[in-house]
């Protein structure tokens, strides 16, 4: 990492709009690496650093990925594991949700008067496997 070319904390945060809070919530989850992280002295003190191209990649994919995914779930994906739970994706005009099926109470379809419920028929996938 020492060759790479790197970009301090404050450009990072301006060049993407992301809040210094937001920044530490995500090296907090694991979507950035500790070791990501380069405290460096500078003519005004301490600063800190980031490989350049790792971080703009990793940021991309944080900002791209975090309306899909619950931070941890985008965490686990961009380490590479695997999750194994079923989920229930929605997918609408606005976009796509993506909700796992342990964390889903109730499914319910409306149409006029008419009200279905279709809690197991979804729910009751996840024991068929």
């Amino acid at each position: 990492m020492d060759d790479e070319k790197l970009i301090s904390k404050k450009d990072l945060l301006s060049l993407y709009g992301i809040s210094y809070g937001a920044l530490y919530r995500w090296k907090r989850k694991g979507l950035i690496p500790e070791d990501w992280f380069i405290r460096k002295s500078t003519p005004t003190g301490q600063e800190t650093f980031f490989p350049e191209a790792l971080v703009k990649e990793r940021v991309e994919a944080i900002l791209s990925g975090k309306n899909e995914l619950e931070l941890d779930d985008l965490a686990k994906k961009l380490r590479g594991e695997e999750d194994e739970t079923w989920t229930l994706t929605l997918s609408t005009v606005y976009g796509d949700k993506i909700f796992r099926l342990q964390d889903v109470k109730k499914i319910i379809l409306k149409k006029g008067s008419l009200t279905v419920d279709a809690t197991n028929a979804v729910t009751g996938a996840k024991k068929e496997d």
